[in-house]
């Protein structure tokens, strides 16, 4: 880490309101670092800012919001990390927009280590999240780290997965580090906070604002040799996250599903687009070529031939109950005792819109 006034420098030119990323870097540029900044007079400033940010950099009081953070660095296991630290994540120079600053909480050299993302849909099928938690698991066992954001569905399915694996998992969030967004994955973010990283640019404090999350998606694509997107609709953030990585010059891979599916849809355009199609860990692992290999799993493995009529008149796409009355020629009455019965099984899940799909 930084000395403490080189810190206090870095923290101060981030936390200036209005001054974003290419501001930062014009001054870093010119000035050459951010104790350099603060010195100079305000005339050079406004030579390299306009519209009264040089003003505002000299004015701006954040005192009280170094401190904190200062206080939150001294903690165990938490870092902050500057461009100019040389554990700063390396994958990350080489991606746009590296940010000037990182907060760090956990395991924070897994930031320079080879890792692949695994993204997907907030609202994923159970199918969807079993794939996620699979390929994760084998992937991390391989020796990549995963990073995901940390949102429902797909994520958190891909940060499990992922947990118990020497390799782990990091987490990019959109808010500040010091806050868990959503709240349902709390035990989650704890748990990757001892085992993996949990990883934010943003102050502490920073609420979960709609504007960080394509922000965290470029950090996530960066910090990454490839890019898997497990689920995901047509207009989803995990497409913004695929297009960055394939911006940044990483490998973009896609899992592919039901022609009826709206969770496959945006799965199916990348892969139109030139994606890899995948199927096991195994076809990204060759695709990256990967040599450290000690486990490169399938996806959940497919059960023998399946004998129950129900479940082969389902087939493999969601199916709605009249439509399986007239597949199957049951009564209602019968029809909905036995899907009850499949679901308790974890056979099949019911989904929105009255309508059910196999699990496996």
């Amino acid at each position: 880490m930084d000395a403490p006034d080189e810190l206090t420098a870095w923290l101060r030119l981030t936390l200036i309101p209005g001054l974003g990323g290419e501001g930062q870097r014009r001054l870093l540029e010119t000035f050459g670092d951010p104790e350099a900044v603060f010195a100079a007079p305000p005339s050079a400033l406004r030579g390299v800012l306009s519209g009264g940010l040089a003003e505002r950099l000299l004015a701006h009081d954040c005192t009280a919001e170094i401190e904190a953070a200062l206080a939150w660095a001294s903690q165990t296991g938490n870092r902050i990390l500057t461009l100019a630290d040389a554990d700063y994540p390396q994958a990350l120079l080489t991606a746009a927009d590296p940010p000037l600053l990182l907060y760090a909480k956990g395991r924070s050299e897994l930031l320079n280590r080879p890792a692949l993302a695994i993204v997907g849909s907030r609202n994923a099928t159970k199918q969807g999240e079993a794939n996620a938690t699979a390929l994760a698991q084998a992937l991390a066992a391989a020796g990549l780290t995963i990073v995901s954001g940390l949102a429902a569905g797909i994520d958190a399915a891909a940060h499990r997965g992922a947990l118990n694996e020497a390799a782990s998992t990091i987490a990019v969030v959109g808010t500040g580090c010091d806050r868990i967004y959503p709240a349902r994955n709390e035990a989650l973010a704890r748990e990757i906070a001892i085992k993996g990283c949990i990883l934010s640019e943003f102050p502490l404090g920073t609420p979960p604002i709609a504007a960080n999350f394509p922000r965290r998606n470029r950090l996530i694509a960066g910090l990454s040799r490839g890019c898997l997107v497990v689920e995901a609709a047509k207009q989803s953030g995990s497409l913004i996250t695929a297009r960055l990585a394939a911006e940044a010059g990483r490998e973009v891979f896609a899992i592919p599903g039901s022609i009826h599916s709206p969770q496959s849809k945006g799965c199916h355009a990348l892969i139109k687009q030139g994606a890899k199609l995948v199927e096991s860990a195994q076809d990204i692992l060759e695709e990256l070529r990967w040599e450290n290999v000690t486990n490169p799993a399938a996806l959940p493995p497919v059960k023998e031939a399946e004998t129950d009529p129900l479940l082969i008149a389902l087939g493999g796409d969601p199916c709605d109950l009249d439509t399986l009355a007239a597949r199957t020629g049951l009564a209602p009455d019968a029809l909905l005792a036995r899907l009850f019965a499949l679901e308790m099984d974890g056979r099949i899940t019911n989904l929105p819109g009255g309508r059910y799909q196999r699990l496996n």
